[in-house]
């Protein structure tokens, strides 16, 4: 299936750039292009993107502001948005997370490690730049008190299996940590996602914090 792809940034030139770079593959292709967050949001809307490559920021409505607003489009559920900038900050990481991003790449991110990005976020995975690491995240997002109480809806494996991806490690590392297969992990994954409304494995290690479930 060819992967969709939005691009959101106010330098032309950047843009022409990552069009070059990811129609060069044959598994994706580039749908439109948007200089600020509104243009970004309308274009989402209309094109309906596999994954946004968003930029922070932009005039008018910031990259922040336009992940936020299409993450809470429920018309919006099978697009991700990528968050690729210069301004790698604990706080953009933090309130990117909190928005809905699916992922968070630097721009000084190779071409190869680019496009292996907006597959992992295709598919389904979160996906954090080296700089945006676990004490950032449990930093900037453990700061209310937890709410253990969306936990009830979990089994205790797909908790232990939750808990093991919001540490970071992979379906295959989980796997053999459970002495299961990959695939099991990903149902535990799917389900616990369902369960708790999560719209991707980034928002599952946001409230995998939020409840508590992992700590600082």
């Amino acid at each position: 299936m060819t992967i969709r792809v939005l691009l959101a940034d106010d330098q032309a030139l950047l843009r022409t750039t990552f069009r070059m770079l990811i129609e060069a593959n044959q598994d994706m292709e580039v749908v439109g292009e948007a200089a600020d967050g509104d243009e970004a949001v309308a274009l989402t809307r209309t094109h309906r993107p596999t994954v946004v490559l968003m930029d922070i920021r932009m005039p008018g409505a910031n990259g922040l502001d336009a992940t936020a607003a299409i993450c809470a489009d429920s018309g919006l559920s099978a697009t991700r948005v990528l968050i690729l900038t210069t301004f790698e900050t604990d706080e953009y990481v933090a309130t990117a997370l909190r928005a809905g991003a699916s992922g968070f790449l630097g721009k000084d991110v190779s071409a190869d490690a680019l496009l292996d990005g907006i597959r992992t976020i295709a598919a389904g995975d979160a996906l954090l730049s080296p700089a945006a690491t676990r004490s950032l995240i449990t930093r900037f997002l453990a700061t209310r008190e937890p709410d253990p109480a969306p936990l009830e809806l979990l089994t205790a494996r797909e908790r232990e299996v939750m808990v093991l991806a919001a540490e970071g490690r992979s379906n295959a590392e989980i796997a053999d940590e459970l002495i299961v297969s990959p695939l099991t992990v990903r149902t535990h994954i799917q389900r616990a996602m369902t369960k708790l409304h999560a719209r991707d494995r980034a928002q599952l290690v946001v409230i995998a914090y939020q409840t508590g479930l992992v700590r600082p």
